[in-house]
C-alpha cells in the first residue's frame, strides 16, 4: 500500500463503542472513517454528521462495494461478527473486529483460513493490551525480571454492570454469552498476553445467572435499542485453565455481583522472581538492597520500545507500514477455544480438554 495514501475505514455498527474507535481513527495521521453502516438508518446519518463521514450506507453491501473503503471496523452483535467479517474479506477488505472473535471456534476457525487465503489481514482489538500500564508489566515479562511466571490471576467484577436490559448484549442467540463474553474475554486475552502463552490444554468453567433473569444490576451501557428481549446469558463466570508448560490462569468476569467495589478489573502475575499487577502497574519482590526487606514498586517507567498507542494505531500502522499487528489470528483463536472450552464445562460439569 502506498505509504503516501491514508487507510480509509468503514466502520459496521455504530453504537456506542464505535463513537470513540471514530475518534481515534480520525486522531492518526493515516488513518480515517469515510463510510458507515447501522441497521438504524438515523442512528448512521447522525454519527455520519458527527464525524464528517461522507458516505451513510443503508445496506452492508453499499459499504462494502464502496471502493474507498481499504478495510473495516466491525462493531456489530457478536453474532454478525464472522458473517460480516466473511463478506468483507470476499469483498477484499481487511478487517479489524470487536471482541469475542466468534460465537464459536468453528466459525473463528473459518474466517482466519479465509482472510490466510484472501492474504488480508483481519485482527480483533483487544484494548486492554494497549492499556499503558498494561505495557509497562508486559515489559517487565520481557525483561525477564518476573522470572517462571506459574499463576495468573485475571477478573473483572461489577456491581452493577450489565448492559441496557432488554438489548442484544443479553440475549444468547445474539450475544452468544453475557459477562465472560463480554469482558471476561478481555482479561483472559490479556493474561494470556502477558504471560506470552497461548498454549491452554484444559479447562474447567461455570457460569452463573443470578441478578440478570431479577431485573437486576443493569449499568446502562451502549445505545442499542431496548425490547422485550429476555435477559438468557450469564452475569458471573469463572474458570480454572490450564497451559501446556504447566503454567495456570484463574478467571473470574462479573457484570452484577455484592461486591466492596462498584467495579475492579485487573490481572496479577505470580512469577518465582517477582509478581505484578496491571491497575496499577506494580512490581512485587524481595529487595535487592536489604536483605530480607520485600519492596512494592510503583511508578515504573514507561517501555523502552514504543508502544502501540491503542487497537486503530496499531491496525492502521500495520497496513501502512507493515509493522506487526499485536493480535494475531493464532493468539486470538486460543482464547476463542478457551471461551469454547468454558461453555462444554458449565454443560457437563466437568473438566475439557482442548484439543
Amino acid at each position: 500500500m502506498n505509504k503516501s495514501d491514508k487507510i480509509r475505514l468503514g466502520v459496521v455498527g455504530t453504537g456506542q463503542i464505535t463513537q470513540s474507535a471514530a475518534t481515534q481513527i480520525n486522531a492518526h495521521p493515516n488513518g480515517e472513517v469515510v463510510a458507515a453502516f447501522d441497521t438504524n438508518e438515523e442512528r448512521v446519518k447522525s454519527f455520519c454528521e458527527k464525524f464528517d463521514v461522507a458516505n451513510a450506507c443503508t445496506t452492508l453491501e453499499a459499504l462494502l462495494a464502496d471502493e474507498n473503503v481499504d478495510a473495516i471496523y466491525v462493531a456489530t452483535p457478536n453474532k454478525f461478527h464472522i458473517p460480516t467479517t466473511m463478506a468483507a474479506l470476499e469483498a477484499g477488505k481487511h478487517v479489524l473486529l470487536e471482541k469475542p472473535f466468534a460465537m464459536n471456534l468453528d466459525e473463528a476457525k473459518a474466517a482466519a483460513a479465509l482472510a490466510k487465503e484472501k492474504g488480508l489481514t483481519l485482527s480483533l482489538g483487544m484494548n486492554q493490551r494497549f492499556n499503558p500500564e498494561s505495557q509497562k508489566v508486559k515489559a517487565l515479562v520481557e525483561d525477564g525480571k518476573l522470572g517462571e511466571i506459574y499463576h495468573v490471576k485475571g477478573y473483572w467484577r461489577r456491581r452493577s454492570g450489565i448492559p441496557k436490559m432488554g438489548t442484544w448484549f443479553v440475549s444468547k442467540e445474539l450475544a452468544g454469552g453475557g459477562a465472560l463474553y463480554d469482558i471476561g474475554v478481555h482479561m483472559l486475552d490479556l493474561s494470556l498476553y502477558l504471560m506470552d502463552n497461548f498454549e491452554p490444554v484444559s479447562v474447567s468453567g461455570v457460569t452463573y445467572s443470578k441478578f440478570g433473569p431479577r431485573g437486576l444490576g443493569e449499568g446502562g451501557w451502549g445505545m442499542s435499542d431496548k425490547s422485550d428481549i429476555a435477559f438468557d446469558v450469564d452475569d458471573f463466570a469463572s474458570a480454572f485453565i490450564r497451559l501446556a508448560n504447566g503454567a495456570t490462569v484463574s478467571l473470574d468476569a462479573t457484570w452484577a455481583c455484592h461486591t466492596e467495589k462498584a467495579g475492579d478489573n485487573n490481572v496479577q502475575l505470580f512469577g518465582t522472581e517477582g509478581g505484578a499487577t496491571t491497575y496499577p502497574a506494580r512490581l512485587y519482590r524481595f529487595s535487592k538492597e536489604i536483605p530480607g526487606a520485600y519492596e512494592i514498586v510503583e511508578n515504573l517507567p514507561d517501555p523502552k520500545k514504543p508502544t502501540m498507542g491503542n487497537r486503530f494505531a496499531n491496525f492502521i500502522d500495520h497496513l501502512h507500514e507493515g509493522t506487526p499487528v499485536c493480535c494475531t489470528l493464532d493468539q486470538a483463536l486460543a482464547v476463542q477455544k478457551v471461551l469454547d472450552g468454558i461453555a462444554e464445562s458449565t454443560r457437563t460439569g466437568r473438566e475439557v480438554v482442548l484439543a
